[in-house]
């Protein structure tokens, strides 16, 4: 029997979802789809036993006889290919530092020792659904970023997430490049976002849904929005052109108010002469976990293993 199946798993900060993956169509088969809520401060032995739940749930719903195996999108600092977490120095999931997730899920799940488990960075994950069978399919060369808790991206060259070079900045993402007084991350999330609305009105809020529907009504947040898509353009022009992207693909929680930043932001590419196609994230949640067990493919697992170790 051909095996044609694999189990995408998306490791966020706060649960884990996984569903079976159809790896000739690349899509998510039908009521596979399980989720938990996961404690990132929890004892290792709890959190694998909360994943491999998940994970067996899923697992369930399928034939195991056409499994191929299980591909992780998950967060660093982590060895991709050894499949061991190096997570320290931030509130989450420290408690797994130096465990061997593929080791202490396999024994979880009690699976046979030949069973596959894999594993990417959850940003590359997304990228490479995208590109797999997303928004970014019919380009070659594409930027995929997630625009949320924190800001992901991954540059991709004919599905393949390129991590070294000239075209790209070290590691292969932008999270990390220098802006204003800190990073690229501290602006463009989440917490850069509503940080910036604290600061000019003194009132916090618990997310950009509730940020965004104050807009219509409130001059100073439409001006934040402005003034967002005004910056992200002029940050992501530059890498753009570099990598000779034909299109930039965003993901992640503030793309859901593209409508309030998305014409500043693509009339600044303009301006900067940059003419990568712009294009919301079509796989949204789903981007992670096709990406992710896309893995199981023999053809791209063979061509991402250079990559791996950079990531």
């Amino acid at each position: 029997m051909e095996k044609n199946i694999a189990i995408g798993t998306d490791i966020g900060g706060s649960h884990i979802s996984c569903a079976a993956i159809d790896l000739f169509a690349g899509k998510v088969i039908k009521d596979t789809f399980a989720e938990r809520p996961v404690d990132n401060q929890a004892p290792a032995t709890e959190i694998i036993s909360v994943w491999s739940s998940a994970l067996a749930e899923s697992l369930s719903k399928v034939s195991m006889e056409k499994v191929k195996g299980i591909g992780f999108a998950m967060p660093g600092p982590f060895d991709y290919v050894k499949g061991i977490s190096y997570i320290h120095g931030v509130a989450k999931y420290e408690n797994l530092y130096g465990v061997n997730v593929a080791e202490a899920v396999s024994a979880s799940l009690k699976v046979p020792g030949d069973f596959l488990i894999r594993f990417m960075n959850d940003a590359s994950s997304f990228a490479v659904g995208e590109a797999w069978v997303g928004s970014a399919s019919s380009a070659e060369r594409s930027l995929s970023v997630t625009l949320g808790t924190g800001f992901g991206s991954a540059f991709i060259d004919n599905k393949i997430p390129i991590v070294d070079g000239p075209l790209v900045p070290k590691l292969g993402c932008i999270y990390h490049l220098p802006y204003e007084k800190g990073i690229a991350d501290d602006y463009f999330s989440t917490r850069g976002l509503l940080g910036r609305y604290k600061n000019i009105t003194g009132k916090e809020l618990p997310g950009v849904k509730e940020l965004a529907e104050l807009a219509p009504d409130d001059r100073t947040v439409m001006e934040l929005f402005d003034d967002f898509g005004n910056r992200l353009g002029l940050f992501l022009a530059p890498w753009l052109k570099k990598f000779k992207a034909e299109m930039l693909v965003i993901g992640g929680n503030i793309s859901h108010a593209y409508d309030l930043f998305g014409n500043i932001f693509e009339e600044r590419l303009e301006k900067e002469n940059c003419t990568s196609r712009v294009e919301l994230s079509v796989l949204k949640e789903d981007a992670a976990l096709i990406g992710s067990a896309y893995l199981l493919d023999e053809v791209f697992w063979k061509s991402v293993q250079h990559a791996l170790p950079l990531m």
